[in-house]
């Protein structure tokens, strides 16, 4: 393999369509302000690096990055790539991560609006996250203690699972398809409207107005904090182990809660059944369908 160490690069395209490639302790800054340092690479491996530059993984495979920072002016860091592995490493510029696939990541800071959009295949563990719109049409994510602090997350996504983590998170989930999240914290408003198929186990669900229009909607010992309007709309399976604010017309389905505040039916084509305490309560739609 070519090795680079201790060196500064700021040209264009300083290292374009090398192959075989160990870079450490380097620096992509510099008055040229050269931009995709890295495209149409290939087997590359990137230690202790700091990047200041845009675009520099564009059309790459076999990538593994340690131990480096991106800085915001690093834009659009890694698009169109494959075969990635990311650890330690701090990715602070927006839109960092974009339509690539087989990616790992591990121990990594991210402050990156837009991260992620159509990524394929991604495993996170060990990491924090700030972001808007994180991850929206990515599919098959496999997210072990995360933490994400933004808005607008998880939307348009399938296929995924996430365990451990904790999502503060406004309108998260929306129009998600086939998504299982298990044993984690999800705040937010609005939680995953227009859904299907998603599955929350043994989750703590914060906010107001969640999970509403969804489909094969499924709650699994989960507690509920603030939820008010719960379920409008829904087809839902639910076993809730916290007194819920309101239940808005479920659709269909069974909603089970130790206790609720109110249970509003105003549309009668709405005939979820709400258990409360192990009793039905005030089951049935009401009022006139035009």
């Amino acid at each position: 393999m070519t090795a680079y160490e201790n060196q500064t690069f700021d040209m264009e395209r300083a290292l374009y369509g090398m192959h075989g490639l160990t870079v450490r302790d380097c620096a992509f800054d510099g008055p040229a302000d050269g931009e995709s340092a890295f495209k149409e690479c290939g087997d590359v491996q990137v230690d202790r690096c700091y990047f200041n530059l845009r675009y520099p993984f564009w059309h790459d495979h076999k990538l593994t990055i340690r131990n480096s920072q991106m800085t915001e002016l690093c834009r659009a860091a890694l698009w169109y790539s494959h075969d990635i592995e990311i650890a330690d490493t701090k990715l602070y510029g927006i839109k960092a991560l974009r339509e690539c696939s087989q990616v790992k990541m591990r121990g990594c800071e991210l402050i990156s609006a837009e991260f992620g959009w159509s990524v394929q295949d991604l495993e996170m563990e060990d990491c924090t996250a700030q972001s808007e719109y994180f991850m929206m049409r990515a599919a098959r994510l496999r997210f072990k203690n995360v933490q994400l602090k933004g808005k607008y997350s998880f939307q348009y996504i399938q296929d995924s699972v996430f365990e451990n983590c904790v999502f503060d998170t406004k309108d998260a989930f929306w129009h998600a398809k086939n998504v299982l999240v298990r044993d984690s914290v999800v705040k937010g408003e609005y939680l995953a409207w227009y859904c299907e198929n998603v599955t929350f186990e043994r989750c703590k669900i914060i906010g107001t107005q969640p999970l509403c229009y969804c489909k094969g909607l499924r709650l699994i010992d989960c507690e509920m904090e603030g939820a008010d309007f719960a379920f409008e709309k829904s087809e839902v399976q639910a076993t809730v182990t916290t007194p819920v604010i309101s239940i808005k017309n479920p659709s269909s389905g069974c909603i089970t809660v130790p206790a609720v505040g109110e249970i509003i039916r105003d549309d009668c084509n709405a005939k979820g059944e709400v258990i409360v305490n192990g009793q039905p309560a005030d089951n049935g739609a009401s009022g006139a369908c035009a």
